[in-house]
């Protein structure tokens, strides 16, 4: 696979079309088109961008080794990394259940975990 096909590989498993894509790395729409057509290589800015903006490994992009997206070592981090990938994409119900579960206040979470506790205790019950 070369690299135009693993940045177009990201862009896809990200659910971005390719201007969506080049906007949020800040460079043109051609560009991302001329690198995933094989006219245009993959500079060392761009390819930082993308590895830092979208949380691709390093060693994937630019040799095809490894895991697409880095690794994470510890719990938090993998889930911010998720965050950053649903914020990043074009499902906007996804992104607004985050943006309204972070103005959530304490009051609001133990609301919703009785909620969620009170649903678990009836799922575990037969229907009659």
């Amino acid at each position: 696979m070369t690299q135009g096909e693993r940045v177009k590989t990201i862009r896809n498993a990200l659910g971005l079309n390719q201007e969506r894509f080049s906007a949020k790395l800040g460079i043109s729409k051609i560009i991302i088109s001329s690198i995933e057509n094989g006219h245009m290589f993959l500079t060392e800015q761009i390819t930082t961008s993308i590895c830092s903006k979208f949380n691709v490994d390093y060693l994937w992009l630019t040799r095809g080794e490894g895991n697409m997206f880095a690794d994470f070592s510890s719990k938090m981090e993998g889930t911010i990394g998720r965050i950053d990938r649903i914020m990043s994409g074009e499902n906007e119900f996804h992104k607004n259940c985050l943006e309204l579960i972070a103005k959530f206040t304490e009051e609001d979470l133990a609301a919703i975990k009785r909620i969620i506790s009170y649903w678990a205790e009836i799922k575990k019950s037969p229907l009659t």
